[in-house]
């Protein structure tokens, strides 16, 4: 940052920092106690699901409970850090870096400004803190890179993530324990340690069918077969043991055409000679009547 910079924010930090930093540690101080009833509020229903055996329930509103309890907990290091800084303000305005004793309290006010939507003074801290260092300053806090010095403690207690499956035990059984419930945690460690299924890239395992299908179709297939042999039985002749072979058995011939084929093919040469015999039969006839005709002309 530059000389000029330098000297026109060096008087805009110190009344205004003061003015949102006290207002951010009256406004913590209503919140912890408007959190603080909440919670024991929400304590009680899940003592009241437990004893009624809705467990469901009561795991899914235990983790509403713990975030209050975390944010309460940040909100507590942050009233700490707001009245540290608040009294060393002269010093933050007198130097032109972060001092180093001051530098974890101020990145965790402006890695914690964003995240709090309860404390917007705590963004008008944040604003001044980006005009007196730069917009780098701001953006390792809140990016949490290595040389940021954001305290852990408030990372972990303003993390998004789901509570632990641990965690969500432990407060269930110090409720349990608070309201003289006896309750079983068995089942509940057993749900809760169950690992959700991937259901994104689909089943880990496919499951082969067998082929029903095919084989259905071979029955059906066996069961037309055998009703056409039935039917073709009633129509073919009956052969004795001693009667002679007319054509190869299926033993020894495996081009042997089934009867059915063999029937058809007699029928419809036996209705080709018949058509034949009909058509001699009526030439025959022809010939005649143009005989008899030939006759009675040369009578005349």
């Amino acid at each position: 940052m530059s000389v000029l910079n330098q000297l026109f924010n060096r008087g805009l930090l110190g009344p205004k920092c003061k003015t949102c930093l006290t207002l951010a540690i009256s406004r913590i101080k209503l919140l912890q106690n408007k959190r603080d009833l909440q919670t024991k509020l929400m304590r009680k229903e899940i003592a009241e699901f437990l004893r009624a055996g809705q467990e469901a329930i009561a795991r899914i509103r235990v983790e509403h409970v713990i975030r209050e309890q975390n944010t309460w907990e940040a909100y507590e290091i942050l009233e700490l850090f707001c009245e540290f800084v608040l009294a060393r303000v002269p010093i933050l305005e007198s130097q032109r870096e972060c001092p180093t004793e001051l530098r974890e309290a101020v990145a965790s006010i402006i890695f914690s400004a964003p995240r709090c939507s309860d404390l917007p003074d705590l963004l008008h801290v944040r604003n001044l803190f980006a005009a007196k260092y730069g917009k780098e300053f701001i953006a390792a806090a809140s990016e949490l890179r290595p040389d940021a010095r954001v305290n852990r403690t408030i990372i972990e207690k303003l993390s998004v993530s789901a509570p632990l499956t641990d965690v969500k035990v432990k407060v269930l059984k110090e409720i349990a324990r608070e309201y003289n419930i006896d309750w079983d945690s068995t089942e509940t460690e057993t749900e809760l340690s169950k690992k959700p299924e991937d259901l994104l890239n689909g089943p880990k395992q496919i499951a082969v069918q067998p082929q029903t299908h095919s084989r259905q179709n071979s029955t059906a297939k066996s069961s037309s077969n055998g009703e056409k042999g039935q039917q073709n039985s009633e129509y073919s002749p009956t052969y004795t043991r001693n009667s002679p072979r007319v054509g190869p058995t299926l033993t020894e011939s495996s081009n042997v055409k089934p009867i059915a084929e063999i029937k058809s093919i007699s029928w419809e040469s036996s209705d080709a000679m018949q058509r034949a015999r009909t058509a001699i039969a009526a030439a025959d006839r022809a010939s005649a009547a143009a005989r008899a005709a030939a006759q009675l002309v040369n009578f005349k």
